[in-house]
């Protein structure tokens, strides 16, 4: 296979994505391995190889004895032509095996979209679709992230989902399977151990029944498996494993530079955030185990800029104690010390101004709805007031640019709201010409609106999504009213957010869909030049399914839900209060103003929500 390799290599863009070879990966003597793992990312090398998630998971499965995990990532489109007309399948980066050679295939999956990733990289590997044609122990299918939280519409073809957060979970469950293997267990036998590991869901012990109007009846758990799955979370992050030895990649990366994870949850309660949901509780690490962090990553990886990560930095209590710390060592060594996902109410122009004492980059903020009464709507905590005392700082210390991110199609939403971005963007400039500091470069306002996609395990979870031509009509209205030079002005295609939530929202049925488009061609679809609307509009008119059953017609609050086998530890009670309130545009403080109730401690055993 190497030699075959090497042939078709030079044939292809960036064939550094399917060498391996880089510096920290992890090899070892199959003579010492008793379980190989092929962890998938279902995307290319570039965007895989930026999950912070698939690197903390590769390290911590290398690190047990007998297992020896190594990547695998998607092809690009000419080096898939290559494969099929050479017949070389896919294969991992580590020994250059072919993942079929594998016991055990993991995929960690954070965006609907790459769905058919998943399918297309079974197909390329030669390892058959559904699960019930996988017989015995080889090549075991389980996936994770968070978009297992509604795993149905992958519930043909993966064995079982892992949920929540995988240090611990992922450890048990491979080292079950050490024990399967080594005693000869059967698959049936397998998947029935592997479903009393908390945190694990095995669809094929759950059975779906259907009225005839399409609606879900009953979910029938079988085999005594629990009735609903609760999700694993870690609670202690100082003691928990992250790996400072980090693969070093051999080409360019979408986020080239070092990462530091420096607190799990969110504080806040925005009413559309699924991740702002289904990762709590809030837990932190402490200021002096980062720091020890930042260091080794960055003495080990030689990378010159490293990014505090998380839902929303500037909530992290410790923030000036750590950058006090990490300032004055990057700079030294001039390293980049990056703080993304700031928020408007928060922002701190003293911190600013230290991080990027050579030149300014752009400030980004979502303020998400453009009125008062539609960030209240959607629980965003954050005034017009906040928005614009913030700017007046921003622009005052010599900042010319700003992103702004806003949604369309929000439930309750009207063209005054939808105008009401346009008024907003026009105070912004207002703000910068009153308060600028250097107005030689000029200003630069970015704004990029999103179609609203309705998330599981949200407040908003039984909304309905406007329909593509609705949303596309808001897009003008708001192109309409810019006038001014200074705004740019991008917006999301509507297809593209309508399988999104199709996908998001679905139930089991649309296995048929998914595999119907595979087979057409459908892949890559979170890339412009590999997406083909028509071919998913021909898998759903062939399979019969409609996807406005998924989206435009919404959900009632009293129907059974596709995902109501998992708990993110967020009660339906509390998301339904929640979207009570939505609608009498009440606000629900965040969590450092009072615990709102939402269910998440529960998921800690010793200790309250570090917020």
């Amino acid at each position: 296979m190497t030699e075959l390799l090497q042939r078709v290599l030079p044939t292809v863009q960036k064939p550094a994505r399917y060498t391996g070879g880089e510096y920290n990966e992890i090899k070892k003597d199959l003579q010492d391995v008793r379980v190989r793992v092929a962890f998938c990312f279902p995307d290319t090398y570039e965007i895989g190889m930026s999950n912070v998630g698939m690197r903390i998971l590769y390290g911590i499965m290398n690190e047990m004895d007998g297992v020896w995990c190594e990547r695998v990532f998607a092809p690009w489109g000419d080096m898939e032509e290559a494969m099929r007309s050479n017949g070389l399948p896919l294969w991992a980066l580590e020994s250059n095996s072919p993942v079929k050679d594998f016991d055990m295939i993991a995929f960690t999956i954070g965006y609907e979209m790459s769905y058919t990733n998943i399918l297309n990289m079974l197909n390329l590997s030669g390892v058959p679709l559904r699960s019930k044609d996988r017989q015995g122990l080889k090549n075991i299918v389980f996936a994770g992230g968070v978009c297992a939280f509604n795993p149905e519409p992958l519930a043909d073809f993966i064995d079982f989902f892992s949920l929540g957060e995988g240090e611990e979970i992922t450890v048990e469950i491979v080292s079950l399977y050490d024990k399967a293997k080594a005693e000869g267990w059967s698959k049936e036998a397998f998947l029935l151990e592997v479903s009393k590991i908390p945190g694990v869901y095995v669809p094929s012990f759950y059975e779906h029944i259907y009225n005839e109007d399409g609606t879900i009846r009953q979910i029938k758990a079988i085999s005594g498996v629990p009735q609903v799955v609760t999700k694993r979370i870690v609670e202690d992050l100082d003691s928990a494993y992250y790996p400072t030895k980090m693969i070093v990649p051999s080409t360019e990366i979408v986020h080239d530079r070092a990462n530091l994870e420096v607190f799990r949850g969110c504080i806040r309660g925005c009413r559309f955030c699924q991740a702002g949901f289904s990762c709590r509780p809030v837990r932190k690490k402490s200021a002096d185990v980062l720091y020890r962090q930042a260091v080794e990553t960055l003495t080990d990886s030689g990378h010159n800029e490293i990014t505090l990560s998380s839902l929303s930095t500037s909530d992290y209590r410790e923030l000036k104690e750590l950058t006090d710390e990490m300032i004055p060592y990057c700079a030294q060594r001039r390293i980049n010390l990056s703080v993304p996902s700031l928020r408007a109410d928060n922002f701190s122009r003293e911190l600013m101004q230290k991080l990027q004492t050579t030149r300014k980059s752009g400030l980004t903020f979502a303020p998400e709805a453009g009125t008062q009464r539609l960030r209240d709507v959607i629980n965003k905590n954050l005034t017009e007031e906040e928005i614009l005392t913030t700017c007046a700082n921003a622009f005052s210390g010599g900042w010319n640019n700003v992103k702004l991110y806003f949604m369309l199609g929000l439930p309750t939403e009207t063209d005054e709201d939808v105008l009401g971005i346009a008024e907003l963007v026009y105070k912004v400039i207002q703000t910068w010409k009153e308060c600028a500091s250097n107005k030689k470069r000029g200003l630069r306002v970015h704004v990029a609106t999103a179609y609203f996609v309705p998330k599981p395990h949200t407040p908003f979870q039984w909304e309905k999504q406007i329909t593509p031509q609705e949303y596309l009509r808001r897009c003008h209205l708001l192109k309409d009213h810019f006038y001014s030079k200074s705004i740019e002005y991008n917006y999301h295609t509507s297809d593209i957010s309508r399988l999104e939530a199709v996908t998001a929202r679905g139930d089991r049925r649309l296995g048929a869909v998914l595999e119907v488009a595979a087979n057409s061609g459908a892949k890559l679809d979170g890339w412009d030049e590999y997406f083909n609307y028509k071919l998913w509009l021909d898998a759903f008119e062939k399979c019969g399914i409609d996807p406005d059953f998924y989206t435009i017609r919404g959900y009632g609050e009293d129907e059974i839900l596709p995902w109501d086998t998992i708990d993110v530890g967020v009660t339906k009670q509390f998301l339904l209060r929640e979207r009570k309130r939505a609608y009498e545009e009440k606000i629900t403080p965040d969590c450092r103003h009072g615990c709102s109730g939402c269910g998440a401690n529960q998921l800690l055993k010793e200790v309250a929500c570090d917020a």
